[in-house]
């Protein structure tokens, strides 16, 4: 089934919760992200690719060394990134997005807005990472 969007369409509370007009929205934007990304790893990679570091002061060298290699760590996250949106794709193909992983409670739409990647409710969220600081302190 095709849904298209209206051009000004935003999901609301007053619509049931992961209507396929919802679950379009999402796919788009997060394929929008995903596009952004990839492209920014293209940038990356061509300016990586265009030669190796030809700076004669050592000074120079380290600098322009350093910057490769935060621009190596930001792509590895993004490269990670891409993964958690293939997952949220993978959920919205199966009919899984938008709900909470723990509780199978709806998540919510204004943190699905902030973070579509999200995989679980905020309470669900809350829980885990007091959890981690507990385990994380021992």
């Amino acid at each position: 089934m095709v849904v298209t969007l209206p051009p000004d369409y935003r999901p609301s509370e007053d619509e049931e919760f992961m209507n396929a007009l919802q679950q379009e929205y999402f796919r788009q934007k997060l394929l929008r992200w995903r596009g952004e990304l990839l492209r920014e790893a293209g940038v990356t990679l061509n300016s990586l690719s265009a030669g190796g570091i030809s700076e004669p002061d050592l000074t120079d060298r380290a600098s322009v060394e350093t910057d490769r290699a935060l621009e190596l760590r930001t792509r590895d996250r993004a490269r990670k990134l891409i993964s958690k949106i293939d997952q949220a794709l993978d959920r919205i193909s199966n009919g899984a997005y938008g709900f909470c992983e723990e509780t199978f409670e709806p998540i919510g739409l204004r943190r699905l807005e902030a973070r579509p990647i999200a995989t679980l409710s905020i309470e669900a969220q809350e829980r885990h990472e007091r959890m981690e600081k507990v385990h994380r302190d021992d």
